[in-house]
């Protein structure tokens, strides 16, 4: 299916208001959304448009460093909503010891993402977005979402075991797919790939967020000899394990495989070298 440009321009203008909001106030919801409308932007920019320009380029840096600093106070979002869904009477008061030491931690990276949304970076963010949307251009015949769907397909298909790396791999790539589809409308075949990549992104990051709770619960507390949370994290984050394995497996052997076979349609070609007048916009 084309790409529906009006769509893809929506996403700038979402992310022009997700900025605004953010720099008032970085509660979890707007960090949340800044960075999902972010990913969106650079799936568009990456994955569809037929040329970057040098604008385009200077927007993908600014977002990527600032949404790295927002995805650790995300990231520290949904840690703490882990833990306070645990239920643990036997951890000894650890579970307090982590919890204090995760809403200190995001206290501080709040505050570091506020001073990094200062007003001269989000106004410069904002007229790049304007500029980006303005020039975008998208070949009528390309088909992204098949192009960015194989590469997926092709993650793990030398071995039969999916490991951690392997499905943070799945993960990433996902998310692109995913916003990528989107794009087509409302297609059939886009949104019923739109829900299974959703539902792989939601069950691997759920994995994800568990595993990394675990990682900071064993720096703070020590392994599973001397720490009743530690053993119960790790089972926790095992069981979540598997499940992405299972969710994963099973899209690999329909949704992906299908699409291998059918091999990359409409690939993008890859930009030409920049002219003296765009190295100079």
């Amino acid at each position: 299916m084309p790409i529906d440009a009006k769509r893809s321009r929506l996403s700038f203008q979402k992310l022009g208001r997700e900025l605004t909001k953010l720099t008032k106030k970085p509660a979890p919801e707007h960090v949340h959304k800044f960075r999902t409308h972010s990913r969106r932007v650079e799936a568009v920019l990456s994955e569809v448009v037929l040329e970057r320009h040098r604008n385009d380029e200077k927007l993908l840096k600014l977002l990527a460093r600032l949404r790295k600093k927002a995805g650790k106070v995300r990231d520290l979002d949904v840690q703490i909503g882990c833990l306070r869904s645990l239920k643990a009477p036997q951890a000894n008061g650890h579970k307090s010891q982590l919890m204090n030491a995760l809403v200190e931690e995001r206290t501080q990276r709040e505050k570091k993402l506020a001073k990094a949304f200062d007003p001269q970076t989000a106004a410069e963010i904002r007229k790049r977005l304007k500029r980006s949307a303005r020039e975008i251009s998208i070949p009528k015949d390309s088909e992204p979402l098949a192009l960015t769907l194989s590469k997926l397909a092709n993650l793990g298909n030398g071995s039969g075991t999916l490991s951690e790396k392997t499905l943070h791999q799945y993960r990433i790539i996902g998310k692109r797919a995913r916003y990528v589809a989107e794009l087509d409308g409302d297609d059939p075949q886009a949104r019923r790939i739109i829900e299974q990549l959703k539902r792989m992104q939601d069950v691997i990051g759920d994995w994800h967020d568990w595993l990394k709770l675990t990682e900071k619960a064993e720096r703070l507390l020590g392994d599973v000899r001397q720490s009743a949370l530690v053993a119960m994290l790790r089972n926790v984050t095992q069981a979540k394990f598997r499940q992405s394995v299972q969710v994963v497996t099973e899209l690999r052997g329909g949704l992906f495989a299908g699409l291998a076979k059918r091999g990359p349609v409409g690939a993008l070609q890859k930009p030409a070298a920049k002219s003296q007048a765009q190295a100079a916009a």
